[in-house]
């Protein structure tokens, strides 16, 4: 193997330039080439980082500083719709990241559970306040006859609502309520009661106060607690964002929990980031949300099979494409304004997650966003679907 000395001083792989190259070449991508997806690098180390660091040492290097793409977006869409990432080694953190993810049951504590809230939700109010707007819903919104975000996010909302056809009488619980603009919404148009539950501090804290006068109630709470089963049971529950971070282990037990929490004649709906089977990015696992899995329709089925009966199932996963390309515009202007607290490398964490789950989403096969509605067993036929 020869080698040359890196910009940095460190030992460089001379092979991994031109097999980078190689494997890049079928998707149209250049290494410092003139397009906006090209990769420009800034280290010569990257070149066998990126070719034997698997997702995480792609990411890390992005981080690092490494290597830039002024159109992450469409890099990581070319890279996944041409599967790149199958051709590229995986260094052992790699591997072990899949194992773990694989065989370990991460979400088998509340503590583990909530370690993605203490990682990435609890970052700040005025943080999240800035990135998704002053909706704060941190999921899908709905583009369908939006012209905005706020428009869409809105509309997502009431989708929801209608979906499950809620009345005044009804008592909702929202499982994973983030920071309270689906109970304030169910409750201020549609008069129902709603059991909020999160555990996140900063989301309970938040929610409480934006929901105030309104029959809404938050809770600091697993899904788990037994306390949250005491109140049941409910004529409506809605997921929202939320399963991702279930395990997969876990589904089967997280369904019947919901089964137990629904009233005989009820309805819930599930909004879920769903995959193609393929486990969780581990540069994901690592820096954005820890200990969660994405399921595929197989999971899903077997999950909710002899519990549920599927009512609906709406794929709308473009409209996360372009949900995560306002948040990064929302996300540039803040960080332009001030110096966040993690400095250069949380402002290139950020701007990789956000612009390569759009590209992800862009990709189609790789990530899709499904919301289904479903009801437990037995329950009255005649539902119509909304859209």
């Amino acid at each position: 193997m020869s080698a040359t000395i890196g910009n940095k001083g460190t030992v460089a792989d001379a092979t991994a330039k031109p097999s980078i190259e190689r494997i890049l070449r079928p998707a149209g991508i250049q290494i410092n080439g003139p397009q906006p997806w090209d990769i420009r690098i800034n280290d010569e180390r990257a070149y066998a980082r990126l070719l034997g660091g698997g997702s995480l040492g792609i990411g890390e290097s992005y981080m690092d500083g490494w290597w830039d793409c002024p159109r992450l977006d469409e890099l990581a869409c070319r890279v996944l719709a041409h599967d790149l990432l199958s051709r590229l080694d995986s260094d052992w953190r790699t591997a072990w990241a899949m194992l773990k993810l694989r065989w370990r049951n991460l979400q088998a504590t509340r503590d583990n559970s909530a370690k993605v809230a203490r990682v990435h939700y609890d970052l700040g109010n005025d943080f999240y306040e800035h990135v998704l707007g002053p909706s704060m819903v941190y999921s899908c919104a709905y583009w369908r006859e939006a012209a905005n975000l706020e428009e869409a996010q809105e509309h997502k909302l009431d989708l929801i609502c209608r979906k499950l056809e809620l009345k005044r009488w009804h008592r909702l619980l929202d499982v994973g309520c983030g920071w309270g603009a689906l109970a304030r919404h169910a409750a201020g148009n549609y008069g129902c009661s709603v059991t909020g539950i999160t555990n996140s501090e900063q989301q309970f804290h938040y929610a409480t106060e934006i929901c105030k006068g309104l029959p809404v109630a938050i809770l600091r709470a697993d899904y788990r607690d037994e306390a949250v089963h005491r109140l049941g049971p409910f004529d409506r529950i809605t997921v929202i964002g939320m399963f991702e971070h279930v395990g997969k282990k876990n589904y089967r037990s997280f369904m019947r929990r919901v089964h137990d929490l629904l009233k005989e004649d009820g309805a819930w709906l599930l909004q879920v980031i769903g995959s193609d089977g393929r486990s969780v990015d581990p540069w994901i696992d690592r820096y954005i949300f820890p200990n969660s899995a994405l399921p595929s329709v197989f999971d899903l089925a077997q999950a909710v099979r002899g519990l549920f009966t599927l009512r609906d199932w709406h794929s709308f996963g473009a409209d996360y494409d372009k949900t995560l390309m306002a948040w990064y515009d929302n996300f540039e202007r803040f960080a332009h304004s001030r110096e966040l607290p993690g400095g250069d490398t949380f402002s290139r964490m950020w701007r990789y997650y956000l612009l390569t789950f759009a590209g992800c989403f862009r990709a189609s096969d790789c990530m899709q966003l499904w919301q289904l509605v479903l009801a437990r067993k037995g329950a009255a036929n005649g539902y119509v679907s909304v859209r």
